[in-house]
C-alpha cells in the first residue's frame, strides 16, 4: 500500500507541482487549498504525511497545526512558508511540526524531509508495537489475595522516589516487581539499568556500578561509564545486593548518601540523579547478624520493603499463569497454543513449585515443545515429582528444621483466612480466634502486609 501525503497550499502551482514530485517518488496524493478544508478532510481519512503552507486564507496554518494536534490527529506534519522566520519556525516545532521549510520550495529537499517524516512514523509504530510486547512479558499476572497486595503496594511506592528493597524467594519475581516500579513511576521515560549482583567477579564489580578511567587496571583500555551512571535519570536495579562485598557496600553507601560517584582510577566525581530499587533472596538481617551485610546500607535501601510471595501461597494463580505463558510462549514460537486437560490442570495445582514462577514457565516451554497433539495430559507432568500429592501436602522426603516448618504453615494458614475474608483484619482475626494486634504482629513477621481496605479500618490500638 503507498504512503499518503495531504498537502496543503493556497497556490495552485505549488499544489501541483508537489503532487507531481510526490506520485512520482510512489506517494499517494491528495491536495486542498485551505486549513478548513485540511481539517475537513483529516477527519474523514488517515495520511502518514501532512505538507502545511502556514500563509494561509481564513485559519493560517499555526492554528491549523494546533487543532490538529489537539484533535488528536497523530501525524508527521511538515510546516512551508514564502515568509519564513525563526519565531514562526520555532512556534511550529513547539505545537509539534515535525520540520520547517521555506519558500522557494526546493522540490529535492522536499522529497527529502517527506521521507524522513515517513521514517519517523514507522519508527514510532515500530516502537509502540515493541512496548506492547514489553508490557505484555512484564504483567503481574494473578488474582490471588496476595497478587491484589503486591499490586497494591507496587502502586503506592512507584510514584514517589523512595528506595525499594524487594524480597523473596528465587523465581517468584523480584525483577518484574522492580520494572513495574519504574513503569509507574515518574523516572518511566528515563532508563531501567539492572546490575546481577551475584553473577558479576568481585574484582570487577566496583567497575560495573562507577566505571573506569583507561588504565585504571590491566584490561581497562578506554574510560567507561558504569551503570550508576548510565542509569541517570531512571532507575537503577540491584539484584541479589546480598551477594555484594563489604568493601563494594560502602561505596554503594556513599553513592546513595551524596549521589556522586567516583570511577575507578578517576580522580573527579561524578555527580547522578538515580532511584535506586534492590532485591535480595537472603535474609538481611540474619546476613548483618553474621557480619557480611552493612546495618546502615540495609536501612538505606529498606525504606519501602515489598515481599513477593512464592508460587505456592498463591496456588489460585498457578493455572491463570499456566495460560498467560502458553499464549506468551506459543507467539514467541509461531505455534498453536495446547490446552490443559483436567488431570493436567490439578498435577500444576498440586505441584509444590520450588524454583517459583521461573519453574513454571519453562516447565510451560518444555510441553509446548515436546507434547505432541493439542492436549497435555497429567502423564505430560510426569517428569515433575508430586504432581498427584494434595495441595496442601508436605512432599516426602522433606527435612525443614521443626520452626521453619512450622511458619510455613501458619503463613499459608493466615493468607488463606484473609483471603476468605477479603483482607479485612478484624473479621479475619475473629475467625482464627485471635486478637487483632496479635493478628497485625504476625502478619509483620511473616512479611504480609494488609491491603488498603483493611488499612481503612479502625485504628490499631
Amino acid at each position: 500500500m503507498k504512503p499518503t501525503v495531504l498537502i496543503v497550499d493556497d497556490e495552485a502551482g505549488v499544489r501541483s507541482a508537489l503532487s507531481g514530485v510526490l506520485r512520482d517518488e510512489g506517494y499517494q496524493v491528495d491536495a486542498v487549498e485551505s486549513g478548513e478544508a485540511c481539517l475537513e478532510r483529516t477527519a474523514r481519512a488517515a495520511y502518514d504525511v501532512i505538507v502545511l503552507d502556514i500563509w494561509l486564507p481564513g485559519i493560517d496554518g499555526l492554528i491549523t497545526l494546533e487543532r490538529l494536534r489537539q484533535r488528536h490527529v497523530d501525524v508527521p506534519i511538515v510546516m512551508i512558508s514564502g515568509h519564513g522566520n525563526i519565531e514562526s519556525a520555532v512556534r511550529a516545532i513547539k505545537v509539534g511540526a515535525f520540520d520547517f521549510i521555506e519558500k522557494p520550495l526546493s522540490l529535492e529537499k522536499t522529497v527529502l524531509v517527506v521521507g524522513n517524516a515517513l521514517r519517523q512514523r514507522r519508527l514510532e509504530a515500530e516502537n509502540r508495537v515493541l512496548r506492547a510486547h514489553v508490557d505484555r512479558r512484564f504483567t503481574m499476572v494473578g488474582d490471588s489475595y496476595v497478587m491484589r497486595q503486591l499490586r497494591e503496594q507496587v502502586a503506592m511506592a512507584a510514584p514517589t522516589n523512595g528506595r525499594v528493597l524487594i524480597y523473596g524467594e528465587n523465581g517468584t519475581g523480584k525483577e518484574l516487581v522492580a520494572r513495574s516500579v519504574h513503569a509507574l513511576s515518574r523516572r518511566r521515560a528515563g532508563p531501567f539499568v539492572e546490575v546481577n549482583c551475584a553473577a558479576i567477579p568481585e574484582e570487577l564489580i566496583e567497575s560495573e556500578l562507577f566505571g573506569h578511567m583507561r588504565g585504571a587496571f590491566t584490561g581497562a583500555t578506554a574510560d567507561r561509564r558504569g551503570k550508576f551512571e548510565l542509569a541517570d535519570g531512571g532507575t537503577l536495579f540491584l539484584d541479589e545486593i546480598g551477594d555484594m562485598s563489604l568493601k563494594t557496600q560502602a561505596k554503594v553507601l556513599r553513592a546513595l548518601q551524596e549521589q556522586v560517584v567516583e570511577p575507578v582510577g578517576g580522580a573527579t566525581s561524578v555527580r547522578v540523579d538515580v532511584r535506586v530499587l534492590a532485591a535480595t533472596n537472603k535474609e538481611l538481617p540474619a546476613e548483618i547478624r553474621l557480619g557480611r551485610f552493612r546495618e546502615d546500607l540495609y536501612f538505606r535501601l529498606n525504606v519501602i520493603p515489598i515481599f513477593v510471595p512464592p508460587l505456592r501461597d498463591r496456588p489460585d494463580d498457578i493455572l491463570l499463569l499456566a495460560d498467560h505463558f502458553m499464549a506468551e510462549l506459543a507467539r514467541e514460537y509461531g505455534r498453536r497454543p495446547k490446552k490443559l486437560d483436567s488431570g493436567a490442570a490439578a498435577g500444576l495445582g498440586s505441584y509444590r513449585w520450588p524454583g517459583n514462577v521461573r519453574e513454571l514457565r519453562n516447565v510451560i516451554e518444555r510441553l509446548l515443545i515436546m507434547v505432541q497433539g493439542d492436549t497435555i495430559t497429567l502423564a505430560d507432568l510426569s517428569f515433575l515429582e508430586g504432581t498427584a500429592a494434595a495441595p496442601g501436602e508436605m512432599p516426602r522426603g522433606a527435612a525443614l528444621p521443626l520452626h521453619q516448618a512450622r511458619d510455613q504453615f501458619e503463613r499459608g494458614y493466615i493468607l488463606e483466612a484473609l483471603a476468605a475474608q477479603h483482607g479485612n483484619i478484624s473479621r479475619t482475626a475473629e475467625a482464627l480466634g485471635v486478637e487483632r494486634s496479635n493478628l497485625y504482629r504476625k502478619m509483620r513477621a511473616f512479611g504480609i502486609a494488609p491491603s488498603r481496605r483493611a488499612e481503612g479500618e479502625e485504628e490499631l490500638v
